[in-house]
């Protein structure tokens, strides 16, 4: 008899069919209710069974965790909260999980011990259903995308080139470490390598893209990318996913609205998706809230926060306009500021990205135009020669979520910015060959997947919305 999901079988009429499940048991009560659940969805399908038809050593064999097969037959429930239950004719132990050593019993755990056993942490209410969601936010950009016209790259994951300048990258060698090949100069001799030069985890698929999209018009990449960056902070991995498109004929403001609208589909598709995951959530997240003083606790519920991204134009303005905004507000001229605003040219933080967003503007906003020198070689250069066409996307609770920039088309403007920051030009031909054949303006922007299904979810630590972190000290599993 083949198998259906739970997900199916609960929204089933019920007309005494004849069915089999398989799941993990959350709960037995009584030695005659088995609480199942198989990962398909948030609810549990309640399976009777007659204690008194069945052996004692099978029946004791029902414990939390263990995995069962039962067939029976499908009937309208009597008791609240559900729709239909599985009267139980046969069932077999397909794994049993003893009860005094499974670690999931039924009780509250606490976050930190959950990451602890997350090869486990799966089967808890909010870790499956915070995957659940992860998987439609996924989707969601999959199809974003593809109804647009796009083409998904895969962009590699070894590479010799440092997109974002900043040097924080994993290395990749097949040298032996204890006895590393050097040259006469005494530096380590590369070209014995595996790939006769140094190379490096991707920080990003960015530049590739842009290579791509110089012939395919319409490119995105989403795959992993890692930093090396010793960051023990709730919102730093060391390996995390990235959403990078790259449109060629597009400028700063088309970017912008790209952005948007991409943000926007995904959190709908989601809400219309997993609703049910989505309600657990915010109940989830407003059981936390009143947990905390009055004063740190969210101005918005959960679903508040998703219809406030999805029911407001975004707000776009300068960086300009945004530190003027800044300097004269209250929390910056009564010190309430962890960084205080005094000039233009500084580099914005969470606390005031959050202010733009929750308390002054009240819908989600969009900066762009910022100071070059705060910025990536990449970016095209404004006209007054002291801002660059970038654009940062900026959400309630999290601060920004998007970063992104037109990029710079112009051969002789790209090499004098890179001669400026350091990069070596010569090393980089292939990305200057874009700008030396067949130039065109062209925009894109980066998305943190992690970055966005932590406001999705209403979590707080980046930790707990990929399967197995990786963060400094921890890379289990």
């Amino acid at each position: 008899m083949s198998r259906r999901s739970l997900k199916s079988i609960l929204t089933t009429e019920p007309e005494g069919q004849e069915i089999t499940v398989l799941g993990w048991v959350r709960s037995f009560r009584s030695n005659r209710f088995i609480a199942l659940n198989d990962g398909s969805t948030m609810s549990n399908l309640q399976l009777v069974v007659d204690f008194e038809k069945f052996p004692e050593a099978q029946i004791k064999r029902v414990t939390v965790g263990s995995c069962i097969k039962a067939t029976g037959n499908l009937s309208a429930s009597l008791g609240a909260g559900q729709k239909v239950e599985l009267t139980v004719s046969q069932f077999e132990i397909l794994g049993d999980a003893d009860p005094g050593v499974y670690p999931l019993q039924p009780k509250k755990h606490s976050l930190e011990f959950l990451r602890e056993i997350a090869h486990l942490r799966f089967r808890t209410n909010t870790f499956s259903a915070i995957f659940r969601i992860r998987h439609a936010a996924s989707f969601a950009i999959h199809k974003f995308f593809n109804d647009q016209g796009f083409f998904y790259l895969h962009s590699p994951i070894i590479t010799s080139s440092d997109a974002e300048g900043a040097g924080e990258m994993f290395q990749v060698t097949t040298l032996p470490l204890d006895k590393l090949p050097r040259n006469d100069d005494g530096k380590i001799d590369f070209k014995k390598d595996f790939f006769n030069r140094p190379t490096n985890l991707t920080v990003s698929g960015q530049l590739e893209a842009e290579l791509a999209a110089m012939a395919l018009s319409k490119v995105y990449t989403f795959g992993p990318t890692f930093r090396a960056e010793n960051s023990n902070t709730p919102r730093h991995l060391a390996e995390f996913w990235m959403i990078e498109p790259e449109v060629a004929f597009n400028d700063i403001n088309d970017n912008m609205n790209l952005a948007e609208d991409m943000l926007k589909y995904v959190i709908q598709y989601v809400i219309d998706n997993c609703g049910e995951d989505i309600a657990f959530l915010n109940e989830r997240d407003q059981e936390e809230q009143k947990q905390k003083p009055q004063q740190e606790r969210n101005e918005f519920t959960l679903i508040e926060k998703l219809n406030f991204c999805l029911n407001n134009n975004f707000e776009r303005i300068t960086y300009t306009e945004a530190i003027e905004i800044l300097k004269n507000s209250t929390p910056n001229k009564k010190g309430k500021f962890q960084y205080p605003i005094e000039k233009w040219g500084t580099d914005l933080q969470s606390e005031h990205e959050r202010f733009l967003v929750e308390k002054h503007f009240k819908k989600p906003v969009i900066l762009y135009n910022y100071p070059k020198e705060i910025k990536a070689f990449y970016m095209r250069q404004n006209e007054d020669n002291t801002t660059v066409a970038a654009m940062d996307i900026l959400f309630p609770g999290i601060g920004e979520i998007v970063g992104g920039s037109q990029r710079e088309e112009r051969l002789e403007n790209l090499e004098r910015r890179m001669n400026e920051m350091h990069i070596p030009t010569q090393e980089m031909y292939w990305y200057l060959d874009t700008r030396r054949f067949g130039t065109c303006p062209h925009a894109g922007f980066g998305l943190g997947f992690e970055r966005l299904i932590l406001f999705i979810t209403g979590m707080t630590n980046i930790r707990d919305v990929i399967p197995f972190p990786r963060y400094p000290g921890n890379a289990e599993f």
